[in-house]
C-alpha cells in the first residue's frame, strides 16, 4: 500500500461535507503564490481551470487535489495536512463563505514513506 501525500483533519472532513452539500463535486488546489495564493483553495468542480502544469497529488474526500507544478517541485518531498481555521482565508475558495479558512500542516516524509509514495499525475 503506496504512502498518501495528504491527509486531511476531522474539522476538515466537517467543512469539505457541508460544502458539498451545498455546491456538490468539489476539488482543492495549492498554487503557491504570496498572500491568498499560499492557501489551499477549494472550488466547485468545473470553477477553476486546472494548467497543464498542475500536478494531481491525490484525493481526500472524494476531492481531488492538485498543486502548481512549481509549487510541487519544493514540496514533492512533504506530507500535506489539510486542516481548517476560523476566519477567512483566501476570498476565492467557497469555505470563505462559511467565514472559515483551509490551512495546511506540513512535515518531511521520512526515508521509509518516500520508498512508497502515491504517484503522482498531471491535471486531466
Amino acid at each position: 500500500m503506496s504512502n498518501s501525500r495528504i491527509a486531511v483533519t476531522p474539522a476538515a472532513v466537517a467543512v469539505i461535507q457541508q460544502l458539498k452539500d451545498t455546491y456538490g463535486e468539489l476539488f482543492f488546489h495549492q498554487s503557491g503564490g504570496c498572500c491568498e495564493g499560499s492557501y489551499p483553495h477549494c472550488f466547485e468542480k468545473g470553477g477553476f481551470l486546472i494548467g497543464s502544469n498542475d500536478v494531481k497529488i491525490g484525493q481526500i474526500e472524494g476531492c481531488d487535489f492538485y498543486m502548481a507544478g512549481d509549487q510541487f517541485a519544493y514540496w514533492q518531498h512533504t506530507h500535506l495536512t489539510l486542516d481548517v481555521m476560523p476566519g477567512r482565508a483566501a476570498g476565492f475558495s467557497l469555505e470563505s463563505t462559511l467565514d472559515m479558512g483551509f490551512i495546511i500542516q506540513s512535515r518531511l516524509f521520512t526515508e521509509a514513506e518516500l520508498q512508497d509514495l502515491e504517484p503522482v499525475s498531471r491535471a486531466d
